[in-house]
Order: structure tokens, then C-alpha cells, then sequence
């Protein structure tokens, strides 16, 4: 029963951690403070989106912005009816410079459409052997890349998969 009972621990226990390091190094955008320190807001150049807001062409753009998602993703990893091993996982979504709080605000739905591609994964044995090999981390990032914008939309350049770890039951 408690090795069983274990790794469910262990990734509560994770998950907990990564929490709290999250919102201790996590910064706090606030685009009116910027906006009034400089005393000029700038004149858009490209028409508003849908939101109300304007995105930068691609030639103006930028850097990317990287926005880590705040809580890790935990993936049981089932032979039969049992629970063989854990996957723990953290996530970062690569957007067009300005567009970190679109993450934010649409992060319950990235999680569950995330969530779903890594349960999809999982069941396909894509967590077995040699998980971690390029070709195998490149589908998993391409099918993350693709839930995120389908959500979120072009402003989306990729996902960075910045941790995983399998503990084995």
C-alpha cells in the first residue's frame, strides 16, 4: 500500500514546491506603471485585434517573451490498473514580446488542453525507454505548440519543456 501511495506523495510534495518557487520568482507585469514612467503611451502601427489590443509586426516584435506556467504537470503512467511510474513536468510557453499576460489569463484552459496531450502521450508509450530521445521530445513539444495555439493563436512561437522526471514505482 505505501508504494502505492509513495510516488503520489512525491509529486504532491513537488508540485507544492514548484508552487512556491514559482510565485517567490515570478515577476509582476503591470503594462500602466511602464506606460506612466515613461509619461507617453506609444501610437499603435498595426491594426487592434479582437481584444482591443495591437501586435507588433514581426520585423518590430522583438525577443520573445517565455512565460512559466506556474504549477508542474504530474502524468501517471499505468501498466493495467496500477500506477508503474510518475512523470513530472514543467512547462513554458515561448510568445511574441508583450503578450505574457494572454498566457496568464488563459492558463486554466492551456493546462487542461496541456494536460490532455501528455495523458494522450503517455497512453501512447511515448513516457517508455528512452523517453527523452530528440525525436520523441520534438513530437510531444510540436503537439503542445499546437493545443497552445490553438487556444491562444499566432502570438504562440512554441513550448519549452524546461523540467521532466520519471520515478519509477
Amino acid at each position: 500500500m505505501i508504494r502505492m501511495l509513495l510516488p503520489v506523495l512525491m509529486a504532491i510534495a513537488g508540485t507544492g514546491a514548484g508552487v512556491g518557487a514559482g510565485m517567490m520568482i515570478a515577476p509582476v507585469p503591470n503594462a500602466d506603471t511602464t506606460q506612466a514612467a515613461s509619461g507617453t503611451a506609444a501610437a499603435p502601427t498595426e491594426p487592434p485585434r479582437a481584444d482591443g489590443t495591437t501586435a507588433p509586426s514581426n520585423e518590430e516584435a522583438g525577443p520573445p517573451d517565455f512565460v512559466a506556467l506556474n504549477n508542474q504537470f504530474v502524468v501517471p503512467i499505468l501498466e493495467g490498473e496500477r500506477i508503474a511510474a510518475m512523470v513530472v513536468l514543467s512547462l513554458s510557453v515561448e510568445v511574441t514580446q508583450g503578450d505574457t499576460q494572454t498566457v496568464y489569463e488563459h492558463e486554466p484552459k492551456l493546462r487542461d488542453g496541456f494536460l490532455q496531450v501528455l495523458f494522450d502521450h503517455a497512453n501512447r508509450g511515448g513516457f517508455d525507454g528512452e523517453f527523452t530521445n530528440a525525436n520523441s521530445m520534438d513530437v510531444l513539444r510540436r503537439m503542445l505548440a499546437e493545443v497552445a495555439r490553438d487556444l491562444l493563436g499566432p502570438v504562440v512561437k512554441g513550448v519549452l519543456i524546461t523540467e521532466i522526471a520519471r520515478q519509477d514505482t
